[in-house]
């Protein structure tokens, strides 16, 4: 008989309340599954453009850590003047995004290892978790408005952060796939 395959998604320990812990839950398992994925990355690996202009493996951990402790900070925390680089020791375009037509990856992360990665996502989960910590699953319905520098209001709610934040980490996630598969298939020696 094959082995039995179990996809169990648990809420965090701790102090969040269940709707805001499925939230957690979810991005935990999101970077469970990136984790994985980009275990063996070299330095080269997640420097490696495909061209000019376009986005490092290594830019789009560092972008995945810098939006998820950016948008704890104008959402539940609503700070005025988020500063991400008070949880990750990186500034909020030190990620290099979006790059500039020929473009070259930010020197902020050149000859970064993999570890500076996990490190980055890992603090911003735990600024994650703490800012969540406080909440209720009345907070979920909370607005927040926000002034753009163009002058446009942005209303939000809680809910929409945290669905953002994971449908957000997915797609990058999706790139990341993308690119190690890109990378693997130009760096390929050759079959004789």
């Amino acid at each position: 008989m094959p082995p039995v395959v179990r996809h169990i998604l648990t809420a965090p320990a701790g102090p969040i309340a269940p709707g805001i812990g499925l939230f957690v839950a979810q991005l935990d398992d999101q970077s469970r599954r990136l984790t994985l994925d980009t275990r063996g990355l070299t330095r080269s690996a997640l420097e490696w453009q495909p061209a000019p202009g376009m986005n490092t493996m290594g830019m789009l951990l560092a972008h995945l850590a810098i939006v998820e402790v950016h948008w704890m900070q104008v959402g539940p925390l609503e700070r005025a003047l988020p500063d991400v680089a008070e949880a990750l020791g990186i500034g909020v375009d030190d990620d290099g995004m979006p790059q500039p037509p020929r473009g070259k990856p930010p020197a902020a992360l050149r000859g970064k290892p993999l570890a500076f990665f996990d490190d980055l996502l890992a603090r911003a989960r735990a600024h994650t978790v703490r800012a969540a910590g406080g909440l209720t699953d009345a907070d979920l319905d909370r607005e927040v408005s926000r002034v753009r520098k163009t002058g446009q209001t942005r209303v939000f709610n809680l809910r929409w952060v945290f669905y953002h934040m994971l449908e957000h980490y997915a797609g990058h996630y999706g790139q990341i796939l993308l690119l190690r598969h890109l990378h693997r298939a130009t760096h390929a020696k050759p079959r004789r």
